[in-house]
């Protein structure tokens, strides 16, 4: 069965130890994360192209399933295989364990995102097995790099070979379709229509190298210190896209609540775990990550720097970079180290009312809402192509259970039930897409 099948497979994938560290020379595991991916749909009969995209052991696969209607534009499915770092002792089960235990498969990847790779792979299997011949083209692409940017992943593909997406003119993937219990017997799933440009920065600070036990006027971590605290302290101002507005106005006739712009931070709390996602597509943050400077005790460094990363509304670069002029002041050099652009959709059209369609079936008491993320993903690069791009992984969550803090964090994990439900919603949805 293939709700036996998608559990088997995150168990699996969540075992090959995929971590990106950002750094080539210590990133590891997505060469065997590729070659799983290629010999579980090779066993099928996918006829499957394994992509090396320049750096040592960065592969990406892509195979394609003929649709009924070859003259419609195609549909991409993709999914990223690598995954952040986790430290095995801060974890209650092994990070790369993948134990199904407790109504969970847990581990590293969890959400983000080898449930929908599973997810996909088993609807993928499953067509080939039974002669499933969908409405349009399928591609299913399973790459590298997400987790750093996409260098070697999605975005090496788009520059490099977008002849693996001839045809394409709409595509799912991470992070959307997710369900949100507003009030008593009322779930929403959010599928996602935007995201926030992604701009990573290095912040670099110059003085006068020196003794350290002497009095120093000019000291290079003193100054990019203070304009880090300055930086993190601050707060954008706060700027209602038309994307957000429709996920405010589609949860308020929902719910009945009153998103007050005189206190938009204020109404949007009452949101509670939700509020976290919605919150931060209210204003553009830059957040302080790391910090760089010297190499022994008592030497003053002539130069220090910090990397901070800023997520950005669209159509805010401009302005966001005239306010971090103001607030860092003409002694910090600034380099945008990665620029990703805003991803922006509307949440209307055939492949919406699709999904929909496709929830409904599966939990007739529902309804569906956009939203906005936060964060960015690979639709960013595909995005270039004239792609439609939604966050689409379909899970039922249980009401009580913090989605959005498991990206990422300590104890990842996905019910059972969840990734159950969302290979029977994605199957669905790939036959009437």
């Amino acid at each position: 069965m293939i709700e036996d099948e998608v559990v088997r497979l995150t168990s699996e994938l969540i075992r090959i130890d995929s971590t990106n560290t950002g750094e080539p020379e210590t990133t590891v595991g997505e060469r065997a994360a590729a070659e799983y991916v290629a010999r579980e749909l090779g066993d099928v009969g996918y006829e499957v192209e394994i992509v090396e995209s320049g750096g040592r052991d960065r592969l990406n696969v892509v195979a394609r399933l003929a649709g009924a209607d070859r003259s419609r534009g195609a549909l991409l499915v993709h999914g990223h295989l690598d995954v952040v770092p986790a430290d095995p002792a801060e974890w209650s089960v092994h990070p790369f364990s993948g134990a199904v235990q407790d109504g969970y498969v847990w581990g590293r990847g969890a959400v983000d995102m080898k449930d929908m790779v599973a997810m996909t792979l088993a609807v993928a299997r499953r067509f080939k097995r039974e002669g499933v011949v969908p409405p349009r083209d399928l591609i299913f692409a399973f790459v590298a790099d997400e987790e750093a940017g996409g260098a070697y992943g999605a975005q090496w593909l788009v520059d490099n070979r977008p002849d693996l997406f001839e045809g394409a003119t709409e595509a799912i993937g991470e992070v959307g379709g997710f369900s949100a219990t507003l009030g008593p017997d009322l779930r929403a799933y959010f599928i996602e229509i935007a995201e926030k440009g992604i701009a990573w920065m290095r912040l670099r600070v110059r003085g006068r190298a020196g003794h350290g036990s002497m009095i120093h006027e000019d000291n290079a971590v003193t100054k990019v210190a203070e304009a880090v605290a300055r930086l993190g302290r601050h707060r954008f101002p706060i700027v209602l896209t038309d994307s957000v507005r429709e996920v405010l106005a589609g949860v308020s006739q929902l719910t009945g609540l009153v998103f007050e712009e005189d206190d938009l931070e204020g109404s949007v709390a009452k949101l509670g775990p939700l509020a976290r996602v919605v919150g931060a597509t209210l204003r553009d943050t830059a957040n302080p990550t790391m910090l760089k400077a010297g190499y022994k005790a008592n030497v003053i460094p002539s130069v220090a720097e910090a990397t901070v990363d800023c997520r950005i509304l669209p159509g805010r670069q401009e302005a966001f970079e005239r306010e971090l002029d103001e607030i860092l002041g003409p002694d910090v050099e600034r380099e945008w180290i990665t620029h990703l652009p805003p991803v922006e959709t509307t949440f209307d059209g055939e492949l919406v009312d699709a999904m929909r369609a496709a929830i409904l079936a599966e939990d007739p008491g529902a309804t569906t809402l956009p939203y906005v993320l936060s964060g960015g993903t690979d639709a960013k690069a595909f995005h270039t192509l004239g792609i439609r791009c939604f966050g689409f992984a379909p899970l039922r969550l249980p009401p009580d259970l913090d989605f959005t803090a498991l990206f990422h964090g300590v104890d990842e994990r996905v019910p059972i039930d969840a990734i159950q439900f969302g290979v029977r919603v994605l199957d669905r949805f790939l036959r009437n897409c």
